[in-house]
């Protein structure tokens, strides 16, 4: 029997990869896709390539045959939708947004895979629900997990990262228009960015007292999709010592693999790979991570965890190829 799948808040960029994933998903079927705003449309007015899905129209009730619901929601919007929407006796949840990644939530696992893949496996039995990490915590955090697992870290860490325009959703704001994000870049957020919250709570959780600052500068990037990270912080070791530890950490991961040469956002481009290469320069671990932004940094991870929720082949419905030009 197929997993019977919802997506709430299905009109933005992360549901249209999400809706995209799951039309194709050998063990899936979507039962309900939610939007208030167009609700009784066809779901092509607004994704285009979506005749994979042509019996289903927006709509403003969740299905009660649901086994699993993605919330697709805006930030700060999950909880009043859950109240008004209660989802069925055994539903699980997989939020995308940030309101549940809060260690504090204990109802909900924070879902990367390569961090707590063994809890995604029995979490749902347990009768917890997932939060889906953010995309630039992603990228950053998989750079920096071999670091941590091993009580590496020792000092602060300055990370440095470029997203695309897709990172900020469907909605209009200047920093969107054509003309200004063609050939143009604009740091936001230094220091302060919404994403050091859930990282800060990995690094804790890794090296408990860990006492290091995470100096993290985040720019707007001229394309569309697509996250390079670089990160650093002092070790004690050379580069290839670095590369075994990342290498060894990551053997066991289908989506993560070090390369040899710094990788470039096209390596990565509509797939939920990551790609880190590592080097160490002057005493710094210089870890440089890449990933698309709306597949492993939201719906591609999204329905990995599906997938290890469910017992299923974690890659299933995510064997992609990169668009390399």
């Amino acid at each position: 029997m197929k997993i019977r799948a919802s997506v709430a808040g299905g009109s933005g960029f992360a549901a249209g990869e999400l809706l995209r994933l799951l039309a194709v998903h050998p063990d899936v079927t979507v039962v309900s896709v939610l939007s208030r705003s167009h609700a009784g449309a066809p779901l092509s007015r607004v994704h285009d390539g979506m005749s994979d899905l042509p019996d289903l129209v927006f709509g403003e009730t969740l299905s009660p045959d649901t086994d699993v619901l993605f919330l697709c929601l805006p930030h700060g919007e999950a909880a009043g939708f859950l109240t008004s929407n209660p989802p069925p006796s055994g539903c699980t949840i997989i939020d995308l947004s940030r309101d549940h990644r809060s260690a504090a939530d204990t109802r909900f696992v924070y879902g990367l895979p390569e961090l707590v893949r063994e809890q995604l496996r029995t979490a749902r039995a347990a009768g917890m629900h997932i939060a889906n990490p953010g995309c630039f915590a992603t990228a950053i955090q998989l750079g920096l997990l071999p670091l941590l697992q091993m009580g590496k870290v020792t000092s602060d860490i300055h990370t440095s990262a470029v997203t695309g325009s897709t990172g900020a959703g469907r909605a209009q704001a200047e920093t969107l228009h054509y003309s200004w994000r063609h050939d143009n870049m604009q740091v936001y957020s230094a220091f302060t960015h919404s994403h050091l919250a859930e990282m800060r709570e990995t690094m804790v959780r890794l090296q408990p007292g860990y006492e290091g600052r995470h100096y993290f500068v985040p720019y707007r990037g001229p394309f569309t999709r697509g996250i390079i990270a670089t990160s650093y912080t002092q070790f004690d070791g050379s580069t290839e010592e670095a590369r075994v530890l990342y290498r060894r950490a990551y053997d066991e991961h289908p989506f993560v693999s070090v390369v040899a040469d710094s990788p470039s956002i096209k390596q990565v481009v509509n797939t939920n790979r990551c790609l880190i290469s590592v080097e160490v320069i002057d005493g710094m671990c210089v870890a440089v991570s890449v990933i698309d932004n709306l597949l492993k940094g939201a719906a591609g991870q999204a329905v990995q965890n599906m997938n290890i929720l469910f017992g299923l082949d974690e890659r299933s419905g995510l064997r992609l190829k990169a668009s390399a030009f």
